[in-house]
């Protein structure tokens, strides 16, 4: 696609630093590069080539920065188009200064994520690939890192377009049927076509199944540690976070607001969350406070029930792990640097099946933590790391694509078994092919389009 209009924007983050980069990218790319940059070189920009000198105000030839430049030929740039990228000194007062000036020579701000919808859009990459630039700048993880990489080098689009392929030859065969007559010997029969519709089901399917480890590691979860007054909730988080980031007293009720920190727990990108201890409340404000709690224990992905396991079991803690009995949660038996008098025993009657194994840990001295973690990590993740999937799904409108794909091809198998005429079959497998190809871009709205970019920084 041909774009009449170049755009330009600063695509460093805002801030202080020794480089900054104002990206320019259109069909006047060069010719913005030939106003403001001297000394130029002779004849024109080679292609791919840095280039130092200065970056000059073209009506006065005052100097504005000393930077160094490149000139990128398309279609061999990032968004396909010429571009022309300006290394120059870190400040944002100097960026803005170059920025006004590109916007002098020719150039208007560009939108948010345009540099790398016009690289979807010119062919350079695929909306799988696109999305999986914003999830590399978001990654908060290695493993989230890891996976973003993945699905941009193409390692999402290969399966989904290796699935197209096989459904457009299945379409095919139908529509033949529609034209030639069963003499004519290619008709798609049932007996033919109803395993290849299932495998296609069962890849699908599959494919799906990864929605949750995906999303897992591009969003992370929400883990509260919840538990009565003084049973180590802020020494546990501060030990998780190996900083002091809560007041840690022997005073109950310390804790009175919620503390939320972000943390790579076993590669998954958490939202720990510090909560008020619970017990009867002896005022309003820490009555408002315990209310916060039982709200957030709600919402959360997993709660860690922390016990101290150096006391009787008391009725808070019953009562906590009676109103757990839904969510997911890992019980948690801190203070095991001391001598234990709480069995694991006592909570058996109390834990739904399929609960983690209570847990011995020692918040004050770090025992135990790596077994924590690891409880935590396999009890939101189906899949161990080193069996994860190369192919994982993260955003959620792949993952309904996915299923709309797969209910067209079950209806179309469907219709081949009651003999359904070949044209509504078709259209079925036209349909399954189009919810297909929202994933890739093939086939997608522009309201998606829209909702996607949008997303994106400006200057990417």
């Amino acid at each position: 696609m041909t774009f009449r209009d170049t755009i330009a924007a600063i695509a460093t983050p805002p801030g202080i630093g020794g480089v900054g980069l104002i990206r320019v990218s259109g069909p006047t790319a060069e010719e913005i590069a030939q106003r403001l940059f001297r000394p130029l070189p002779p004849g024109y920009f080679l292609s791919h080539h840095l280039y130092h000198g200065k970056i000059i105000v073209p009506t006065t030839g005052a100097i504005l920065d000393e930077v160094l430049i490149a000139f990128l030929k398309g279609p061999h740039s990032y968004t396909g188009e010429d571009t022309l990228e300006i290394n120059c000194h870190g400040g944002p007062l100097i960026l803005r200064t170059v920025l006004e000036a590109v916007f002098l020579s020719g150039a208007r701000p560009a939108e948010r994520g345009e540099f790398t919808q016009r690289a979807f859009l010119n062919n350079r990459l695929d909306l799988a690939q696109a999305e999986a630039v914003l999830d590399i700048i978001t990654a908060k993880t290695r493993p989230g890192l890891a996976a973003a990489i993945d699905c941009l080098s193409g390692k999402l689009s290969e399966p989904i377009e290796a699935i197209r392929s096989e459904m457009i030859d299945l379409l095919a065969g139908v529509e033949a049927s529609i034209d030639f007559s069963e003499d004519d010997g290619v008709e798609e029969t049932p007996d033919e076509a109803l395993p290849r519709i299932r495998k296609l089901i069962d890849k699908i399917a599959a494919l799906a199944a990864t929605h949750r480890q995906g999303r897992i590691y591009r969003e992370g979860i929400g883990v509260v540690i919840a538990g009565r007054p003084n049973v180590g909730k802020s020494s546990l988080l501060n030990r998780i976070l190996g900083e002091k980031r809560a007041i840690v007293t022997a005073l109950p009720g310390t804790t009175r607001d919620f503390i939320e920190e972000s943390v790579d727990i076993g590669g998954i990108p958490v939202r720990l969350t510090d909560t008020a201890g619970l017990r009867p409340p002896e005022n309003s404000i820490e009555k408002e406070g315990i209310d916060l709690v039982w709200e957030r224990l709600e919402t959360a992905d997993v709660v860690l029930v922390l016990l101290d396991g150096s006391a009787d079991f008391t009725a808070e803690d019953q009562e906590l792990l009676v109103k757990m009995i839904s969510r997911p949660m890992i019980p948690v038996l801190n203070k095991c640097d001391l001598p234990q008098r709480l069995d694991e025993n006592s909570l058996l009657g109390l834990l739904p099946e399929g609960t983690p194994t209570a847990i011995r840990i020692s918040a004050k001295y770090g025992d135990g933590l790596d077994r924590l973690t690891a409880a935590l990590r396999d009890l939101v993740l189906a899949t161990p790391a080193e069996e994860s999937p190369q192919a994982m799904i993260a955003h959620l409108h792949q993952k309904t694509a996915l299923e709309k794909a797969a209910t067209g091809l079950a209806r179309a198998g469907e219709g081949l078994l009651v003999g359904l005429a070949p044209e509504l079959v078709a259209l079925e497998l036209r349909e399954a092919l189009h919810a297909l190809g929202e994933i890739t871009g093939k086939t997608t709205s522009e309201e998606l389009l829209d909702r996607i970019f949008a997303n994106f920084c400006i200057g990417k």
